[in-house]
């Protein structure tokens, strides 16, 4: 269910740890280059218990090293939702190249039926905007009008998905994976073929099938500012607003009142109706999951540093997680974690085998 990363590439090292000019030279080539995790400033005991504790399988990465893995770190599988923040990494890319004016944009530009629906709600489909479903506050499904309140909505996802997807890039659910490939995944090298046909084109397309040795490449081009190598996918400015501008806590979460929807409209996971499945907390931004601070001043993850930020499946069964300030990406899948308090509690253990930590 929920999100993670970073933009700075810093200079940590210490006695026996690399040092600054290698930390941002390094990026992986086909396979991942790898050094011991004595040498990247982490304790392999402490890792293991951390991995040990969580269980699953995933990867630890640092300063662009594969530092640590545990079970089949290869394994390809969906991620839920947990896949957010690639649909935003192409909405951005998609402002970015003039294919969408602005995030402002109504929606209803490429999706008219959103102007035909909730007539006794003034229409108020109309004034939903990329802004709104990319942090999810467009009430789509429910009786608020858009921008005035937050619900974690899938059907909301699937209109996202597929208006951006299907209308803007001009795909197909059957060729969406040719997209995916040709402008992420295969130019940041992913080794196992990751896919947004999950489950195929005929259960929830636009679910995101990917290693965690592959999310943790995403997590990688976010940490080093939307740079892979030479090229610059995404501008520093996009990468830094997603992680640093989270639904403000004066926004509400909605209520449970549900209201029409365009004709055949489908979900990219809950099947509830209304769906409203979780409030922001005061850390929710652009559709990854930060270190913010809810309503009653409660620190998201209390014993993790203020600039982590991840994407998160099934309530943190699946995960990937950038820890800037250390320069560390971590991603996970089939885990025990769930929920908000035992992914802190997974982050505070992995936290434990740094030696540098800040």
């Amino acid at each position: 269910m929920r999100i993670a990363f970073t933009f700075v590439v810093l200079a940590i090292h210490a006695g026996g740890a690399i040092g600054a000019g290698e930390i941002e030279a390094v990026y992986p080539g086909r396979e991942w280059k790898r050094r011991p995790a004595e040498e990247l400033g982490l304790d392999p005991t402490k890792l293991k218990a951390f991995s040990d504790s969580v269980g699953g399988f995933g990867c630890v990465i640092r300063h662009g090293y594969l530092a640590y893995t545990w079970g089949d770190a290869s394994r390809r599988m969906d991620v839920a939702s947990a896949a957010k923040p690639v649909y935003a990494h192409f909405l951005f890319k998609a402002v970015q190249e003039g294919r969408i004016a602005r995030l402002d944009e109504l929606v209803c530009k490429w999706e008219p039926r959103l102007g035909e629906i909730n007539a006794s709600l003034d229409h108020k489909d109309r004034k939903i905007t990329w802004r709104h479903l990319a942090n999810q506050i467009s009430c789509y499904g429910l009786v608020e009008a858009p921008g005035s309140a937050y619900a974690y909505n899938d059907w909301q996802m699937a209109l996202l998905f597929d208006t951006l997807f299907v209308k803007v890039y001009g795909v197909t659910h059957e060729t969406v994976d040719a997209l995916l490939h040709a402008q992420l995944t295969d130019v940041i090298g992913c080794q196992d073929d990751p896919t947004f046909l999950a489950f195929g084109t005929g259960d929830r397309p636009g679910r995101l099938a990917i290693s965690p040795r592959d999310f943790a490449r995403f997590g990688l081009l976010h940490l080093r500012g939307g740079r892979w190598q030479d090229k610059q996918l995404l501008s520093a400015e996009w990468v830094r607003m997603a992680v640093t501008r989270p639904v403000p806590n004066s926004i509400p979460r909605a209520g449970n009142v549900a209201a029409e929807m365009i004709p055949g409209q489908r979900s990219i996971g809950s099947r509830q109706i209304p769906d409203n499945q979780t409030d922001h907390m005061g850390s929710y931004s652009w559709l990854w999951w930060i270190n913010g601070v809810d309503r009653a001043g409660q620190r998201h993850w209390p014993d993790v540093p203020t600039d982590a930020c991840g994407c998160f499946g099934h309530g943190g069964v699946r995960a990937m997680v950038v820890l800037p300030s250390l320069d560390l990406v971590v991603s996970w899948n089939g885990t025990r974690i769930e929920g908000r308090q035992q992914e802190n509690e997974a982050l505070r253990l992995l936290l434990a085998a740094t030696e540098n930590r800040q």
